[in-house]
């Protein structure tokens, strides 16, 4: 594929059931799809697990030969039973490739939109809360300043009164003659 091709893949698979020689699709069959750049060293670009009936979209970004592996996944490790898939592929450019992708895409689109604008909505509401924060954070040491200052003349007159108490005492014990 060339850089920027698309292609566009929809599968189907199924599993042969033995005893009615029928082919079934069980809840549990899944189909996993990996991509790898076969030009770069086997690079892998795409490792997907998929239900049983779906499509996938991949978008080559680099011109040179993948590799598409399918690989059926069912019932476990020793589960040996036949598995058909019938594989739909449709290669082009984006513009002429849409298969139903375009409303999906402006649906995401949209979705994006939307939670830019939350996004943006729970950043405003932050600055707004650390613009609170630090009008609070000003006040409060503004009133634990003005507390400590009135602690300190609080202080400062009861010792002026102790001392006025105690010299006013000690001239009374003496006017007495008690001491």
């Amino acid at each position: 594929m060339t850089a920027e091709t698309v292609m566009a893949a929809q599968h189907s698979a199924w599993e042969l059931e033995e005893k009615t020689n029928q082919w079934i699709r069980p809840e549990e069959l899944a189909i996993q799809i990996t991509i790898e750049e076969t030009f770069d060293n086997n690079h892998r670009v795409l490792f997907q697990k998929l239900a049983a009936k779906g499509d996938f979209l991949f978008t080559a970004y680099d011109s040179g030969q993948h590799k598409i592996c399918y690989r059926a996944l069912s019932g476990g490790w020793f589960h040996n039973r036949a598995v058909k898939m019938d594989i739909d592929f449709a290669v082009g450019e984006g513009s002429s490739m849409d298969s139903k992708n375009e409303k999906k895409l402006n649906t995401l689109a949209e979705r994006v939109a939307e939670l830019n604008n939350k996004m943006l909505g729970v950043r405003r509401e932050q600055q707004l809360m650390r613009e609170r924060e630090a009008s609070f954070r000003d006040q409060s040491e503004s009133t634990n300043a003005r507390v400590v200052r009135w602690t300190f003349i609080q202080l400062f007159v009861l010792g002026l009164t102790c001392a006025w108490q105690l010299n006013h005492l000690r001239s009374f014990f003496v006017k007495q003659k008690l001491v």
